[in-house]
């Protein structure tokens, strides 16, 4: 399948789990706590962990009356919900949007670990191996869901921070045991500790060992801090604006300015469903404070901030973000890919890639986004039959 000669892979597409997800795939010395999804409200992404549910919602209740959903999801999203957002009503869904790949992110399983550590939280907080269990049992879930359809669905895989010797043993699981193409992290951070504190190296250098991808990706209101959702914000269309730029903005200023790619050069980065076009102008400024103070405060640093942006990462492109054009005009087209954000509310479902077809980005740079360079991130090939036909790719971090 291709979309007008084009290849398209999407790479954020969003599963739904089962709301006894973990009551049934959990380690059973951890199932007594087991997180368990809500069912109360339609199409509900909530999941109750120990005493809290997340999303918090607190007095935001975005879904109560399905103010979230648009009327024409009722139609597009009627399939996967009949038959229980089965593997064969994903399939189905990709040839309906002309999708070609995919790499598989969760719904509630973004929100799950959206829990400090007991030290910061009490009781109610995450033990580091409970946080480490719930991840693994995701995970085992998410591997049966995919092969159902291999080398259609990728996979990448939960990791929690809460325990960093348990994210790397994880993540060397799931990639040399299970086939998956990456791991994914949430913006908010655990105890207090930037992703550039020096206790996650362990983590980002089995990531470069294992040559695959650490993506970053937004949620919405938990209770990690910062509050990228800005909680003093009651209503949807407020906090939501801010939260899926603003942890990603975050995350792209640590892991640059804070010598995380210098140390961990060959270490590929996504950052997903948080656009693209707030790049120039943030690293425009980040830049300028590195000239100012990067001799004091960055002595590690070798480039720019934005030089490590440009060689490590890779920013998702929303299918109506018609603002990329500046960033391709300031940054170039060579590490940007796609997202479809398939089943969500602010989806454009089943017409993400005829959006994205009319922003004003010329056919070379649309055949990067949908494929080029999802390919070099997820260092996935393409297929076979379409390989013969000489669309071929090279990967790699290195431009």
């Amino acid at each position: 399948m291709t979309k007008d000669g084009l290849l398209v892979a999407d790479s954020d597409m969003h599963i739904f789990e089962p709301a006894d997800l973990w009551q049934r795939w959990i380690d059973p010395a951890w199932r007594h706590v087991a997180p368990v999804g809500l069912t109360e409200m339609h199409r509900d992404m909530r999941v109750k962990v120990k005493s809290h549910v997340l999303l918090k919602l607190g007095t935001v209740r975005p879904q109560a009356d399905r103010t979230a959903w648009k009327a024409e999801h009722e139609n597009a999203y009627a399939d996967g919900e009949g038959d229980g957002w089965s593997p064969a009503s994903q399939a189905r869904a990709m040839d309906a949007e002309g999708l070609d790949l995919a790499v598989m992110f969760p719904t509630r399983g973004l929100f799950v670990l959206g829990l400090d550590l007991p030290e910061i939280m009490g009781p109610d907080g995450l033990e580091p191996a409970f946080a480490t269990a719930i991840a693994r049992g995701y995970n085992d879930w998410l591997h049966d869901f995919c092969s159902a359809y291999p080398g259609r669905f990728f996979a990448a895989g939960m990791v929690a921070p809460h325990d960093v010797a348990g994210a790397v043993a994880e993540t060397r699981r799931v990639v040399t045991e299970l086939g998956f193409k990456s791991i994914f992290l949430s913006p908010g951070v655990v105890g207090r500790r930037q992703w550039h504190d020096r206790v996650y190296d362990p983590l980002w250098a089995e990531c470069e060992r294992l040559n695959v991808p650490v993506a970053f990706h937004g949620g919405g209101q938990n209770y990690l801090k910062p509050d990228f959702s800005l909680e003093i914000f009651d209503r949807l269309m407020m906090w939501h604006t801010f939260s899926q730029p603003l942890g990603i903005m975050a995350v792209a200023v640590s892991l640059t300015a804070g010598g995380v790619l210098e140390r961990f050069p060959k270490l590929r980065v996504a950052l997903l469903e948080g656009n693209c076009a707030w790049a120039p102008w943030l690293f425009y400024r980040l830049d300028e404070h590195y000239e100012w103070l990067g001799r004091m405060e960055a002595p590690d640093l070798t480039m720019k901030p934005s030089e490590y942006l440009l060689r490590n990462c890779f920013l998702s492109v929303e299918a109506d973000e018609e603002l990329v054009k500046q960033y391709v005009d300031h940054f170039g087209d060579d590490n940007l890919v796609f997202s479809t954000d398939y089943p969500h509310a602010d989806s454009k479902y089943p017409r993400s890639v005829e959006c994205f077809q009319r922003l004003p980005l010329s056919r070379d740079s649309q055949r990067k986004i949908l494929w080029d360079n999802w390919s070099r991130l997820y260092d996935i090939p393409a297929p076979a039959a379409h390989a013969a036909h000489g669309n071929t790719q090279t990967h790699g971090v290195t431009r």
